[in-house]
């Protein structure tokens, strides 16, 4: 009996003896304690959790090396690895999990327009809905800070910068000819319809590595991935009609629209004292396609765009007796086709090429002039993540642009000019996040171009700082190079890249439906072209002497919940600018240039007119023009423009739209800018006339039905 005794306390005082006991204490990177935090041995069942305090402890029998694991909502996992016996009184630090949805984003002069980004300050229907905009997306975006309305002209200018200064891609790839072709002081449209893309990203500076060769900004427009749903659109307009169809079968998918414009009902009302005599309508036909195959691990998109446009006006011109005739038609094709690869190791191969093809046979007085442009783009990009808080991008690109142009004079003389360019560029980009608060992007782009012989380094950098949970701060610098515009490289080579340097501070708060952004910007340029005629023309002497800076502050306030149905924004921009650049003879504000831009945007749906009623405002400060009756160089301003529009969208059932929008409704009589005489009068006074926009008002009425399979779905989600 007693053997048995002892055998069994001997036992229980090896078995006592075998336990090991587990302690310590979590904290978070600020030393505080983490309560609830996981606390175990892996592949085993030894583990407790952290009290309030922030200490665990627990005993176990496992002995040697083992793993020992701290698991947390909000946080990194942590692991020790080690010889059990040391894990005591153990001081464990735990680092704060990237969250995508709340944590920092890098956002300093971008903004973002798609269902899908927690920092949209636009979704892709508001294009549409815009009053004024008429479905027109650059419309829509002029209603945005940092952009100026130049309503005779209808592209996007940007902080100071002319409209050459930015650029278009679509799936990443550039667009050569984003505009509809026209005719002086005659407003064009971009040629995409807004329906076919999931999100817009609008740049107004500091944007990513991965893109160049705009001084200013770049749009980045995303086509839809998967269509959420087989339809057929009709609408029939006041200016023309159009048809549009998805087709879904497996994990493949087609949409095509097609639309004919005939603005007689406009040009008709259109009186010559504006300065315009239509002889015959302006017309065009367009029409684009997406082709779309996901696979399981990849995505392949094929886009396609035409468009056809003709148009034939007689311009008013105080150096002539009679009207000046323009006739102008316009053929583009444009391709794109994208492929993207997910692999298992977390890369991501993404290719893709472009092509357009793009003529203009233009004839103002008996001169012929036939411009041709065959464009290219193909690119190659790869990304890496390595973990939540650190990813790469790096790839290259090549273009390849071919512009030719023949003027044949009444002489019987020609004059043929043009150039061939291979453009060749490197970029590398990183993402780095420190924390859910602080996150800084790093990047660096090689460029190369024959045609000037020119190689430009432009590093890039963006940091953001979270500063309360709905608040955040973004600071972005980097360089900016592009090459002279098509209208000087046909006349001369034999120059440099044109240079911008951009500084942005930005500051941004989101809450239930409200967006408040606040940013502040400088631009500096350097070696803008400059030559000593007024137009760019064979005898003009060309250099890179120009220079100039632009600095400014832009606001934006966007709010959908405070007022029930109702739906706001208000964008206002301050902008400051002077260069001297193409035949300035002094430093200058130039004509595209308002120091104050204002808009005001209102959507206000009526429950029981089943109808969506919008106003836009739009206002901007007097824009500089040169007297040459005067000493000063632009030193005279022009009236100060205003444009209020209005737009009603009724319901009539679950799949047709009436749409309504009238276009300056007060009938502002807005000037653009003076033309002066060539010669002076008998007083020696040069004699002026006011340009005004073509068609400063008007009225739009569309019919849109919708045919779609699934009955669930209706118009009125979109509005």
């Amino acid at each position: 009996m007693k053997q048995l005794f002892l055998i069994l306390l001997v036992s229980v005082t090896w078995a006592s003896s075998a336990q090991t006991t587990i302690y310590g204490r979590v904290i978070d990177k600020k030393n505080g304690p983490v309560a609830g935090a996981n606390v175990y041995l892996e592949g085993t069942y030894d583990g407790g959790s952290t009290n309030a305090s922030g200490e665990f402890s627990f005993e176990t029998m496992e002995t040697g090396t083992q793993t020992l694991v701290v698991s947390m909502l909000g946080y990194e996992p942590h692991y020790e690895m080690g010889d059990v016996k040391f894990f005591s009184d153990l001081s464990i630090s735990l680092v704060e999990a990237i969250n995508s949805l709340t944590g920092v984003t890098l956002s300093a002069g971008t903004f973002e327009a798609g269902d899908n980004s927690k920092v949209s300050v636009l979704k892709p229907l508001d294009i549409v809905t815009t009053a004024g905009a008429v479905g027109d997306f650059v419309a829509a975006l002029q209603t945005l800070p940092g952009t100026s309305t130049i309503n005779e002209d209808g592209r996007l200018f940007v902080r100071g910068g002319a409209a050459g200064e930015t650029q278009v891609f679509i799936d990443g790839l550039r667009v050569f000819q984003p505009f509809n072709a026209t005719a002086n002081n005659i407003p064009t449209r971009g040629r995409f319809s807004p329906f076919l893309f999931k999100g817009i990203t609008f740049s107004t500076g500091g944007y990513s590595a991965e893109y160049g060769q705009a001084l200013s900004s770049v749009l980045l427009l995303n086509t839809t991935d998967v269509p959420d749903q087989e339809k057929t659109d009709f609408n029939i307009m006041s200016v023309g009609t159009g048809i549009g169809h998805t087709e879904i079968w497996g994990d493949q998918s087609l949409t095509f629209n097609t639309q004919y414009i005939n603005l007689a009902p406009y040009e008709a009302l259109i009186p010559s004292t504006q300065g315009i005599r239509w002889n015959s309508p302006f017309e065009s036909i367009s029409g684009e396609t997406v082709f779309r195959s996901k696979g399981e691990k990849s995505m392949f998109k094929l886009y396609t765009n035409f468009n056809h446009s003709n148009l034939d006006i007689d311009q008013e011109d105080i150096n002539f007796e009679d009207f000046v005739r323009f006739q102008l038609t316009n053929n583009n094709l444009y391709f794109n086709a994208s492929y993207k690869h997910f692999f298992e190791n977390e890369w991501t191969l993404t290719t893709g090429s472009s092509i357009s093809w793009d003529s203009n046979d233009i004839t103002v007085f008996d001169t012929d002039i036939d411009a041709r442009e065959t464009a290219a783009h193909f690119k190659l990009k790869f990304r890496k993540t390595f973990t939540n808080r650190f990813n790469i991008n790096f790839g290259a690109e090549l273009f390849d642009i071919d512009y030719q142009e023949t003027v044949n004079a009444p002489d019987e003389s020609q004059f043929e000019s043009g150039f061939d360019d291979r453009f060749f560029a490197g970029f590398v980009e990183s993402d780095v996040f420190f924390s859910n608060d602080l996150a800084i992007k790093v990047g660096a782009r090689l460029e190369n171009t024959t045609v000037l012989d020119d190689f430009t380094f432009s590093p890039r950098i963006s940091l953001a700082y979270k500063s309360s949970e709905k608040g955040q701060f973004s600071l972005a610098y980097g360089n900016f190079y592009q090459n002279p515009l098509n209208e000087i490289l046909r006349f001369e080579t034999n120059l440099i890249s044109e240079r911008t340097e951009h500084y942005i501070l930005n500051y941004q708060y989101l809450n239930n439906g409200k967006t408040f952004r606040a940013e502040a910007y400088y631009k500096d340029y350097d070696n803008l072209v400059k030559f000593d005629t007024e137009l760019p023309e064979f005898s003009s002497q060309f250099n890179n002497a120009g220079f100039g800076y632009a600095t400014g502050l832009d606001v934006f306030w966007r709010d959908n919940k405070s007022i029930g149905n109702l739906d706001y924004w208000v964008s206002y921009s301050f902008l400051d600018t002077e260069r001297d650049f193409r035949n300035f003879r002094e430093r200058a504000t130039p004509n595209f240039a308002p120091s104050h831009s204002f808009s005001l945007v209102t959507k206000y749906w009526v429950d029981k007119l089943k109808s969506q009623i919008g106003f836009s405002y739009q206002y901007g400060s007097g824009r500089p023009f040169d007297n040459p009756n005067t000493t000063g160089f632009f030193a005279e301003k022009t009236p100060a423009f205003h444009n209020l529009s209005f737009n009603w969208a009724y319901l009539i059932d679950q799949q047709k739209i009436l749409y309504f929008s009238v276009n300056n409704v007060l009938g502002f009589n807005n000037v653009n800018d003076f033309q002066y005489a060539n010669t002076p009068n008998m007083e020696g006074i040069f004699e002026r006339r006011a340009i005004r926009p073509a068609a400063d008002s008007f009225f739009f009425v569309g019919f849109f039905w919708t045919i779609s399979t699934d009955k669930k779905s209706n118009q009125l989600n979109n509005l």
